[in-house]
């Protein structure tokens, strides 16, 4: 059974390197429409090919943790399992997300959600601060939709919101983790949170991306960062000016 089970695990890895070969060649190839130029041999072949691998992977080994959350979920949130919600990636293309849902559909007496922490049931806390809420975008990484770092999709309306600069974070593809969130996820400011991704479109390496990972981990183990100091999740991000930077950005 074992040498069996072995087999059919290697056919499965094979397949997935395979298709991360073939990600490689299409990430070469693929015309882009923003200026960003890969750093090095990593970000242009590599990259693709390490997240479709290590994804599949992921999905697999994991299957029987996505299996459980899923059922907790509808049982304690009820259906749909899913929060399907449209995001921003790479050069501003929209597509959907998948995440495990973690709010209530709770509405006021005008039929509007109301509030997030009022939504938010301590389930749905522990899915984020455990970050399992996170695993569906595995199928959005091996869609080619996100990459495992990168900077986070954020909410198609910011769009319009962000100045030039920041405008840079979309030259990449979004991450399931990325350096803002590797260095205190929502304790952060927005300004602090949008001048770390822009910094990492510009600093693609294997290294980093290492770092970022290990780091990440370290975060949800210790469950730093999980809401904001005003709010359960993370403020509504309403625009800076052109030009005006950070505390952060002043020290590097």
């Amino acid at each position: 059974m074992w040498r069996r089970t072995g087999k059919i695990v290697a056919i499965i890895v094979g397949i997935s390197a395979l298709a991360g070969v073939i990600a490689g060649i299409v990430q070469l190839l693929e015309k882009k429409e923003n200026n960003h130029r890969p750093k090095g041999i990593y970000e242009a072949f590599f990259k693709r090919v390490l997240d479709v691998f290590l994804s599949t992977g992921a999905l697999i080994v994991l299957s029987p943790v996505i299996g459980i959350t899923a059922i907790l979920v509808r049982v304690k949130l009820g259906s749909p399992v899913l929060y399907i919600q449209e995001r921003p990636g790479r050069d501003e293309k929209i597509f959907k997300i998948y995440k495990f849902r973690t709010m209530t559909d709770e509405r006021d007496e005008n039929g509007e959600f109301l509030p997030d922490e009022y939504r938010l049931t301590e389930f749905g806390k522990s899915l984020r601060s455990t970050s399992l809420d996170e695993l569906p975008e595995l199928i959005n990484i091996i869609r080619g939709d996100m990459s495992i770092v990168g900077p986070r999709p954020l909410l198609v309306r910011y769009l319009e919101r962000y100045n030039n600069e920041q405008h840079q974070r979309h030259d990449v593809r979004p991450g399931l983790t990325g350096y803002a969130q590797a260095n205190g996820r929502n304790s952060l400011s927005w300004e602090e949170r949008l001048a770390m991704d822009v910094r990492y479109t510009k600093n693609i390496t294997f290294t980093n991306d290492l770092k970022i990972v290990m780091d990440t981990i370290k975060s949800v183990v210790k469950r730093d960062g999980i809401s904001s100091d005003t709010s359960a999740t993370m403020e509504e991000f309403m625009g800076m000016p052109e030009g005006v930077k950070t505390e952060w950005e002043e020290k590097k």
